[in-house]
């Protein structure tokens, strides 16, 4: 599962800009083959008093973590390629902002401390995998 969890200060998205950032996503890894009821993306309006980079206030930012589980890049050229790859979807929509502050980081976690409606998802590439795509909801397998 992808998580990305958001944290923004007020105003760096509106409610479509949020959808389409969230679908966006969603597209990148059905894409790559996985279940697109995988991927959740998760908005925290953070205000700015509560918002603090270096130890100071930021009037304007975002932070953004995202939690790769059901895959993992496998050697460095290939996290370098998702790195710049979130980039590029971030970039167009944060830098319209002037004075933002955005960061993010990537972690990839064991499937091993995954499950999905208590159910331990399919391996990746299987054909009960497939199904759950197909069918785009979990199942006994």
């Amino acid at each position: 599962m992808p998580l990305w969890t958001v944290h923004h200060t007020p105003g760096t998205f509106t409610d479509e800009d949020k959808h389409r950032l969230a679908t966006r996503i969603a597209d990148h890894y059905e894409a790559a083959g996985l279940p697109r009821f995988y991927v959740m993306t998760l908005f925290h309006e953070t205000r700015p008093e509560d918002f603090y980079v270096g130890g100071e206030p930021a009037p304007a930012g975002v932070r953004i973590a995202v939690d790769h589980i059901a895959r993992r890049n496998p050697d460095e050229d290939s996290r370098r390629r998702t790195a710049q790859w979130i980039k590029g979807m971030l970039r167009p929509q944060l830098e319209q902002h002037p004075g933002l502050h955005w960061e993010f980081h990537v972690d990839e976690t064991s499937r091993d401390l995954w499950m999905i409606n208590g159910i331990v998802p399919p391996p990746e590439g299987s054909a009960a995998e497939k199904e759950w795509a197909e069918q785009n909801a979990p199942a006994p397998y």
